[in-house]
């Protein structure tokens, strides 16, 4: 088996709700440790990260250690950075054995095609997130803020983080307005793939391309069953862990959308 998941936002709004999502996480990853194969955390699993040359944020012990005993077990991990914790360098890599992406891959598994990215900054639109991305994601940029004491850097990196996070949770569905799936049809013009997977937009999405139906979240959040004809390219949005708790699966054949409830 092999899951996908994504916007876990660790450490807000505050530590103490922050620890109970971690802990419901890390619930999850010790359910699926006996049948998984891979997994992929698609972005923002920090909601905010800056690895100092000494020093990294503090907290997130029970996460950082099951994924090491993932990792040791012989698991693969895969990790996407993004808009909140796109400062990831070596510290994760090296302690847990996981491989870092910063830019959308493809990946063939069992004869399905598979494109992977977090989303941000994809698709039209979203220029001025687009300028500050390129500039955060400067040498020159991160050599200056690391500069900062941490007290001082982690505090207004969290005060930003926290603005971010609160636009991304009051956007709606916009169908095939969604830049996301924009994005998606536009590399369907140039090469097919069976699976598009994203994070960022906290709405847990299984979209038909080919038909163009749509199953946007609601109230009660429920897998959305999606018609599948041949040669169907399906848009998955993972959701978020912070009120849906919704991750996908490939079982080797199907690839499916569900919800962790403990």
């Amino acid at each position: 088996m092999i899951y996908f998941l994504s916007d876990f936002h660790l450490g807000a709004p505050d530590y103490a709700r922050s620890l109970v999502r971690e802990k419901k996480v890390v619930a999850f990853l010790d359910s699926i440790k006996k049948d998984a194969s891979e997994i992929y955390l698609m972005g923002d699993v920090f909601d905010f990260w800056f690895e100092y040359g000494k020093a990294v944020p503090k907290g997130y012990v029970r996460l950082l250690g099951k994924l090491a005993e993932l990792s040791d077990a012989g698991i693969k991990l895969h990790y996407f950075t993004g808009n909140h914790d796109m400062w990831v360098f070596d510290y994760l890599p090296q302690e847990l054995n996981l491989k870092i992406y910063r830019n959308p891959i493809t990946r063939e598994i069992n004869g399905k095609k598979f494109y992977l990215a977090h989303g941000d900054g994809l698709g039209p639109g979203d220029f001025g997130y687009k300028f500050i991305k390129a500039v955060f994601a400067s040498k020159v940029c991160q050599w200056l803020f690391a500069r900062i004491h941490p007290n001082l850097g982690i505090g207004i990196a969290q005060f930003w983080s926290g603005k971010s996070r609160k636009l991304t949770e009051e956007l709606h569905f916009h169908g095939e307005k969604e830049w996301l799936v924009i994005h998606s049809r536009e590399i369907l013009k140039k090469e097919y793939f069976d699976y598009f997977i994203f994070g960022h937009r906290h709405l847990p999405i299984d979209m038909n391309l080919t038909s163009h139906g749509a199953f946007p979240p609601s109230g009660q959040p429920k897998v959305a069953s999606v018609a599948q004809g041949k040669g169907a390219s399906r848009y998955i949005n993972l959701g978020e862990w912070i009120s849906h708790f919704s991750y996908a699966v490939f079982d080797g054949k199907e690839l499916s959308l569900k919800y962790f409830r403990e």
